[in-house]
């Protein structure tokens, strides 16, 4: 048995304002998208996008569940992803005049061997970039 890839999905509040994100600041081209759903790649990675919408949470009774749908909007943002990448620095210049760049997640050297810095998306999902040493 071997595992091959993972493509990570990331729950965005709203496509619409999501993909000129993914598109015009990382360069990732979208390849499908329908109901809610965008996948994107760029190179080697791929993304997926999934719109976490559902606000039924805000007036169900307290003693329900919360989540119910699994789309719930509370729950845009909470994800994260490591991208490898060759050229780290130049991208981290690149990304970082967009004021993108998460306030702890400034570029540096890692103890395990990487050099990396982290984004924020517009629902501040964390993308770390990173590049082996």
């Amino acid at each position: 048995m071997t595992f091959n890839y993972t493509i990570p999905a990331l729950p965005v509040s709203d496509l619409t304002r999501s993909m000129p994100f993914y598109r015009d600041l990382l360069g990732l081209t979208l390849a499908h998208s329908d109901d809610g759903f965008a996948i994107l790649r760029r190179d080697g990675i791929e993304l997926h996008l999934w719109t976490a919408g559902d606000q039924s949470w805000r007036t169900r009774v307290a003693a329900d569940s919360p989540v119910q749908s699994g789309a719930e909007t509370f729950i845009a943002g909470t994800a994260s992803c490591r991208i490898a990448v060759t050229g780290i620095d130049e991208l981290y210049r690149t990304l970082e005049a967009f004021g993108i760049v998460h306030p702890n997640g400034r570029l540096s050297d890692r103890a395990w061997g990487t050099r990396e810095f982290t984004i924020l998306d517009p629902d501040h999902n964390g993308l770390t970039f990173f590049e082996r040493r």
